[in-house]
């Protein structure tokens, strides 16, 4: 059996007014995933269990067969094994963005998608100018970095995801608790050395967001993960990605991540080189995972044109290839899913259950409607437990 999961991040939700009461994927041309839906079943999946925040660190841990009430200890440690840092069970990580902060308002949790060179140069600049024992700061992709504490300082914290709280007062949400003083004071010095600094310079004069600060979030210890091999028998796996936090869900998976000259987490991504490389991994691994990061973004940009924009390309580019290639195996699935709702409306992650389709050999037909989030909400397909999902996919009889 081949197997093959396709994930268009944050694709899933709500109805907009300005698409006359429909959402970005009732909107989208997906002639593809449709097919997938048609031949196959489409139903909900709750990706987010209660007393998590939604957030791609819990639902693809869910989706992939791991609970997070078990396997979660936090967002940035998986970040950490996608980069293969070395860490001793009591170290701390956690995510360092850098993000757009102007009059005490969160304008931008990505700094306006800055480029790899601009962000490693700040990260740099910024470690240098710390003088904190057992610090070290990791850069990472675009906004997307890591701080490492090996110290002695316990953490008792909250914090808060910069992608959560999209113009509101950034104060209010600093992070709180035992060790915030070491954290505030890294933000504060950042803010300090980034107000002048050149690369902002000229991302103000070309029209660009700066990036003003670092926010730390998403902090934890490594987490203990059984292999996908050891949890459901499948020898073979391989992940495609522009995410490290995904990256590191599958190092910790012990899958081989492969790379895709141009791929990105934004819609200037190589969909055509992904879908291509996904094609070809299917000849070498059962199963094989594509992740596109695109809608997640447009809908935290409040931009439902490019997220309608990047589920057409997932479509055409990705499924279609990839549901092609399948089809000269004896036996397959095809799962298409995006792992939680993005609301454009909000510009946040949502909470309600993602639609989910699949395709294939013994998967059968019952009602042939397109892929929509109504669609799938009409069908008599619910998994409550997000982490039975991969279960059911890779190993049920005739669904």
């Amino acid at each position: 059996m081949k197997y093959a999961i396709i994930i268009p991040d944050g694709a899933s939700d709500d109805p907009l007014k300005e698409l006359a009461g429909k959402t970005p994927l009732e909107v989208a041309n997906i002639p593809n995933m449709d097919q997938v839906a048609m031949t196959g079943r489409q139903g909900t999946v709750r990706t987010i269990p209660d007393g998590f925040e939604s957030g791609s660190d819990v639902a693809i841990m869910c989706l992939l067969g791991y609970d997070p009430k078990k396997y979660h200890s936090g967002r940035a440690p998986l970040e950490a094994a996608a980069q293969r840092i070395p860490l001793a069970p009591l170290d701390w990580v956690f995510r360092c963005n850098l993000v757009t902060v102007t009059d005490g308002i969160m304008k931008d949790h990505s700094a306006g998608g800055i480029t790899n060179a601009e962000a490693h140069r700040l990260i740099h600049d910024l470690a240098k100018s710390l003088d904190i024992p057992g610090l070290e700061l990791h850069t990472g992709v675009s906004y997307r970095h890591l701080l490492v504490y090996r110290g002695s300082q316990p953490f008792e914290l909250t914090t808060t995801p910069p992608h959560e709280i999209p113009e509101l007062p950034a104060d209010k949400y600093l992070p709180k608790g035992t060790g915030s003083d070491i954290l505030r004071r890294i933000m504060d010095q950042s803010a300090e050395l980034f107000a002048k600094h050149e690369i902002n310079q000229v991302r103000r004069q070309t029209g660009l967001n700066p990036a003003s600060q670092v926010w730390l979030w998403g902090q934890g210890h490594p987490p203990k993960m059984p292999t996908f091999a050891d949890k459901f028998g499948i020898q073979s796996c391989a992940m495609i990605t522009a995410v490290d936090l995904l990256r590191g869900l599958g190092v910790l998976m012990n899958w081989d991540i492969l790379n895709v000259d141009g791929m990105t987490s934004f819609h200037d991504t190589n969909y055509a080189g992904q879908g291509a490389a996904t094609v070809a991994a299917l000849d070498k691994y059962d199963l094989v995972l594509s992740h596109v990061e695109a809608p997640d973004e447009a809908s935290h940009q409040a931009d439902y044109k490019t997220k309608i924009a990047a589920i057409e390309h997932i479509d055409q580019h990705i499924v279609a290839p990839v549901l092609e290639k399948l089809r000269t195996f004896p036996e397959w699935r095809l799962m298409v899913l995006p792992d939680h709702p993005t609301n454009v409306a909000t510009r946040k992650h949502g909470y309600t259950p993602t639609c989910f389709a699949m395709t294939g050999t013994r998967i059968r037909s019952l009602v042939k409607s397109p892929f929509t989030e109504q669609n799938a909400r009409s069908s008599a397909l619910h998994i409550e437990q997000g982490a039975d999902l991969m279960e059911y996919f890779l190993h049920g009889g005739n669904l």
